[in-house]
């Protein structure tokens, strides 16, 4: 069997809640990205549990909002919880079409008062010889906290990672300076999707009028077909973030 070509997007949902954090989001959300019809999604800031926006939105979603999110279109999910608090928790999500034979979400926080982690997970992709390594990040917002977590990422997917098993890692990396794309590039034989395709990294942030280049798509043993923000005026009342997607092939 023919190994399928890939529709993936990356997106930070800044918690389910509009920019300004006054209106909840997850409804519109949804229906935006089953639009968009993508077969895996890298999520970043899932709002997993909210016991005080559950009582404010009377149309806050029962289940946890990466189940919301996947809703009918994406039979596979997996959550890392990562930030934890007195009323809730948030952390990284991956949506997929495809079925998830194991993930693991492992703490990369660098200090207290920033928790972050990287779900990884391994995806069961008809005709690749392979389980397909689909990992999520969120990156810290200092510049020598991400440096030591890119260090972290690099040893992990180096110790738990087959250097020919496919690979695609995307998320907010909060990198306006650039200063990740070379340490992954060199050490794992990583490419950005966006550099491929366009020179240089997407800018996303803010999604209403995108000046930073915050968010990144990785892959290994792809060929990048397409690489897309999505932004303006149908995804600015959403998230503070642009959507990112990418049309991949086996290579």
């Amino acid at each position: 069997m023919k190994a399928p070509n890939l529709y993936v997007a990356s997106y930070n949902t800044h918690k389910g809640m509009s920019f300004f954090g006054g209106r909840m989001i997850l409804h519109e959300m949804r229906d935006r990205l089953h639009a968009l019809h993508p077969d895996i999604v890298f999520l970043q800031e899932v709002q997993g549990h909210h016991a005080r926006r559950h009582k404010r939105f009377a149309n806050w979603p029962a289940t946890s909002a990466e189940e919301f999110l996947a809703g009918q279109l994406w039979s596979d999910f997996a959550y890392g919880k990562n930030a934890v608090y007195e009323h809730g928790h948030h952390g990284n999500a991956i949506l997929s079409r495809y079925p998830i034979l194991k993930w693991e979400n492992e703490d990369i926080s660098d200090h207290a008062f920033e928790q972050r982690g990287l779900l990884h997970c391994q995806l069961d992709v008809p005709g690749l010889e392979q389980p397909l390594h689909a990992i999520c990040i969120h990156l810290a917002l200092t510049e020598g906290s991400r440096l030591r977590q890119i260090a972290q990422i690099i040893q992990r997917i180096r110790a738990t990672v087959p250097a020919e098993a496919p690979l695609i890692m995307a998320g907010d990396f909060n990198d306006w300076r650039g200063s990740a794309c070379g340490h992954l590039e060199s050490a794992l034989a990583l490419r950005e999707v966006f550099g491929q395709m366009h020179g240089r990294p997407a800018r996303s942030f803010p999604a209403a009028l995108p000046l930073f280049a915050l968010d990144r798509i990785y892959v290994r043993g792809f060929k990048v077909n397409t690489a897309t923000v999505l932004h303006g005026s149908a995804w600015r009342r959403l998230s503070d973030h642009a959507v990112l997607t990418t049309h991949l092939s086996p290579s």
